[in-house]
């Protein structure tokens, strides 16, 4: 099975050692997105909201990287900080999302990059294509 670096410019660059995405055959790995604007590598301005929503945008930019779109996404996890948060997740994720929705995860963790609120990761099938 021949693997596939995905890498974009619309999405922060990797900040260590990993890949912002590996692809086998229809199968993509997408790393950990935190809130980071992709121009600045600083996390975006404002509320928890605005960090949740830099979070997918950025994990959109890396799905169309590599040939997909969210709704392509079956299998996201979610770390947040404070799991109060969730409800917004909830909220948000309903912009981004259509049903049949991806399995999700959704775990507290104690501390993340940089002092995000939030980061995710995911798996995308891309199908037959």
């Amino acid at each position: 099975m021949a693997r596939q670096i995905i890498r974009t410019d619309k999405a922060p660059a990797a900040i260590g050692t990993y890949s912002q995405a590996v692809k086998v055959e229809q199968t993509v790995y997408l790393s950990g997105q935190i809130p980071l604007v992709p121009e600045t590598m600083e996390l975006v301005e404002g509320d928890m909201a605005q960090q949740i929503r830099r979070v997918f945008d950025n994990l959109r930019a890396v799905c169309q990287a590599a040939g997909g779109e969210l709704s392509d996404i079956v299998k996201l996890n979610v770390f947040l900080t404070d799991l109060g948060n969730f409800p917004m997740v909830n909220e948000i994720m309903a912009e981004y999302f259509n049903e049949p929705y991806p399995a999700r995860a959704a775990i507290g963790v104690a501390a993340l990059p940089k002092g995000a609120g939030v980061e995710m990761d995911a798996i995308m099938h891309l199908g037959s294509q």
